[in-house]
């Protein structure tokens, strides 16, 4: 055996929707692995160990066996490259923070050459973490080096500056736990939750509800506070400064000790407390400016005890976090830079990334801290003696969870701060002595009320439970019986389906709703076409999806789309199937025949809800077998109203759509509606019953009554060009 064996990518594919593979998004490669079709894993001397030593999280990995360990079981059994690529790619994903587990490997019609899918949810750190993958199990498999840390930190990178942020993905993920589709907007956090009319957008901790105007009076703290002492909530006294010399003289009006803060600041930035002393005040005033976006600062009572931050979704108040002083310890031999270093930074709750609840400590470079030493006499250099305590900061540490202590009157008081001054989700700041104390029992002021608030120390506290935000800003965006969705039908085989779906989507506008059309016919809106040419590639479908004028949608999916590109959408209400339309054109993506194509046409009904139905033609090879394959109800149809799987469906209680007497026939468990003859259509309809009925069974399925069916397939027009606008 010679050593130097290769890998090589051949094809590299985003499914961005549902797919032959999984409901979810993958990447899809064709990999050539030569040569190691002879060689699989058992027979390569070294290779099990070498991989296992540098991923040895892979015994995690369950694979088919279904059990931990599974996958090291194939490998001493013997599995191939293009498997066992599959598996790192996931694994690299995963030590780069991005969970995954979904991933198939499956052989192509060329020997050597296999299909390898799996899940990523950014397309850009899929596509790397396929090629690390490579170049680690080559490495592995030739006894040559690699740089497991350099290539992890490289999908560390990409991740954090490529995937939604924690507390974005915490919404989306719960979300999808009520069934609730999502559709990511940007390359940031700006997210889709629902389709069409139904949709919803978030911006991490800001929704679609969330006033501007609420927003500017959270960033202008004076105006902020003058609103709540009005409605009479408590705030420190305070006055406004623009100068040092105008800050010591607030001091001295509102009576030391003071804080100072900016006047549009958040986050605990530019903030200092427990001010005495005129030098002390002339440096905050300073920070608090610099750190500000105007010359003025608020100079206010201080009020002593701890910062929390009381999370108020809505109405109501769901997670509370506390503040903690953070202090340090003198050992007389090293320097409070290299302290902080080794008593506070060691702890693993402490980062930079967001998906840390606390920051890291640095004192030469926080303007904070630095005034916090200076006030006794130290610096960042300074060598503290030894048992000498330094408190380096008394806010912004807010992040232990305190949520099942707090009581009523505090929670009264936050969530009115957040009604006064408008925001549908806010982060309110109260300085507490006990927050399971009633507000009159102490001393207790809102000194802050912020828009957009962090809640990643809500969700993954340093200390406590974390708490359920997502779920409660999803409750506040949809009732609980509303999933964010609008009828969707998709049209899939290859009879006619471009007419088929603009004859749906005539009807279900006839009834009342304006409809988005996404087909090879072109892309409508209504009745109008907005987009010539074929439309039934994934980016039309978004565009349908993201219209906020759309109550219903109508796609059209080619076999060649859903193999490229995937669905347009998640799950659908309706979804046709006209046939198992092979065509040389799949060739180009090794389906080779019928019975392959049948794996790609269940898609379409694969992602059918429960309560949805499919649209089938009796007539189609294997109708039976899709048929089973639907989580929702059946409706055959069949120019022979005689056909026997129409007529066992019939007798087993379901619904038909059939021809007799070249009437259209909708035959339910105990009735029948002879909706209208075919000579009573335009001549391009009669002469295509199949198509009618396909359509009639689609409106049928989403409850527009039979009148309004007759009517619609009597007004349709087939030609654009003459749709009436």
């Amino acid at each position: 055996m010679t050593k130097h064996k290769n890998i090589e990518i051949v094809r590299v594919t985003h499914l961005r929707g549902p797919n032959i593979w999984t409901y979810r998004p993958v990447i899809e490669a064709w990999v050539d692995i030569g040569e190691l079709e002879d060689y699989p894993s058992n027979t390569l001397p070294g290779f099990i160990d070498r991989l296992c030593a540098w991923l040895p999280s892979l015994v995690e990995h369950e694979c088919s066996p279904g059990v931990r360990g599974g996958f090291l079981q194939r490998l001493h059994e013997g599995t191939w490259a293009a498997h066992i690529l599959e598996h790192v790619c996931l694994e690299l994903q995963n030590l780069g923070g991005m969970r995954t587990g979904f991933g198939k490997a499956r052989e192509t019609s060329q020997r050597g050459v296999y299909k390898v899918a799996f899940r990523t949810r950014q397309p850009d750190v899929g596509r790397r973490a396929l090629h690390l993958g490579r170049e680690l199990v080559l490495a592995a498999i030739n006894d040559t080096a690699f740089d497991l840390g350099a290539a992890v930190a490289e999908l560390q990178d990409m991740v954090d500056s490529l995937c939604l942020g924690p507390s974005t993905a915490h919404i989306v993920d719960a979300a999808t736990a009520r069934g609730i589709p999502h559709l990511r907007l940007t390359a940031g956090n700006l997210v889709q939750l629902g389709y069409g009319k139904a949709q919803r957008r978030i911006w991490t901790a800001e929704t679609d509800q969330t006033s501007a105007i609420a927003e500017e009076i959270a960033s202008d703290k004076d105006m902020t506070k003058r609103l709540l002492q009005a409605c009479g909530v408590p705030v420190p006294k305070g006055l406004l400064a623009q100068s040092a010399g105008e800050a010591w003289e607030a001091a001295q009006s509102i009576g030391t000790p003071v804080a100072i803060k900016p006047l549009d600041g958040n986050h605990g930035r530019g903030v200092s407390l427990d001010l005495r002393t005129r030098e002390e005040i002339e440096s905050a005033f300073a920070l608090a400016q610099r750190k500000g976006g105007t010359r003025s600062v608020i100079v206010e009572a201080f009020i002593s005890g701890d910062e929390h931050r009381l999370l108020v979704v809505g109405k109501d108040v769901i997670a509370v976090a506390k503040g903690e002083a953070v202090w340090l310890v003198g050992d007389g031999v090293h320097t409070i830079d290299e302290l902080a270093n080794q008593q506070i930074n060691t702890d693993p709750r402490r980062g930079d990334g967001e998906d840390f609840p606390l920051n890291r400590v640095r004192p030469s470079e926080s303007g904070e801290i630095i005034l916090e030493l200076a006030r006794v006499g130290l610096v960042a250099d300074s060598i503290p003696s030894a048992g000498q305590r330094v408190l380096i900061s008394r806010n912004g540490n807010v992040a232990f969870d305190v949520t099942a202590t707090v009581h009523p009157t505090v929670a009264h008081a936050a969530a009115l701060a957040a009604r006064v001054v408008g925001l549908d989700i806010a982060g309110v700041d109260m300085v507490l002595e006990d927050c399971s104390k009633s507000m009159d029992s102490q001393r207790a002021a809102v000194i802050e009320v912020n828009a957009s608030p962090g809640l990643l120390s809500h969700i993954k506290p340093a200390n406590g439970p974390g708490q359920p935000v997502g779920k409660a800003i999803i409750g506040h965006l949809f009732s609980s019986t509303h999933s964010g969705r609008i009828p969707v039908v998709g049209v899939t085989g290859s009879q006619r389906t471009g007419r088929i779906a603009r004859l749906v989507a005539w009807l279900v506008h006839i009834s009342g709703k304006h409809v988005g059309l996404a087909c090879s016919e072109g892309l409508y809106l209504d009745s109008r076409q907005v987009d010539g040419g074929d439309n039934t590639h994934w980016e039309a479908g978004e565009r349908v999806l993201i219209n906020r004028s759309v109550e219903a949608a109508v796609f059209e999916n080619p076999c060649t789309t859903i193999l490229g590109q995937g669905l347009a959408y998640d799950k659908c209400d309706v979804g046709v199937v006209t046939d198992i339309g092979w065509s040389p054109a799949l060739c180009d993506f090794d389906v080779l025949d019928e019975e392959q194509c049948f794996k790609v046409t269940r898609t379409q009904i694969d992602v059918i809800l429960p309560s949805g139905t499919a649209v089938i033609n009796a007539a189609a090879t294997r109708a039976q077998e899709l048929a089973g394959l639907c989580d929702g109800g059946v409706i055959f149809y069949a120019c022979d109203g005689s056909h026997p799987t129409l007529v066992e469906h019939r007798r087993a209680g379901h619904k038909t759509v059939f021809l007799r007497d070249e009437s259209v026939v909708l035959a339910g468990p105990h009735q029948e509606v002879v909706l209208l003859r075919l000579h009573q259509l335009k001549p391009a309809k009669a002469e295509q019953p199949e198509m009618v009925m396909a359509a009639v069974a689609a409106a049928w399925a989403l409850g527009i009554t039979p009148e309004l069916i007759a009517a619609g397939l009597r007004t349709f027009e087939s030609n654009p060009q003459k749709a009436p606008y």
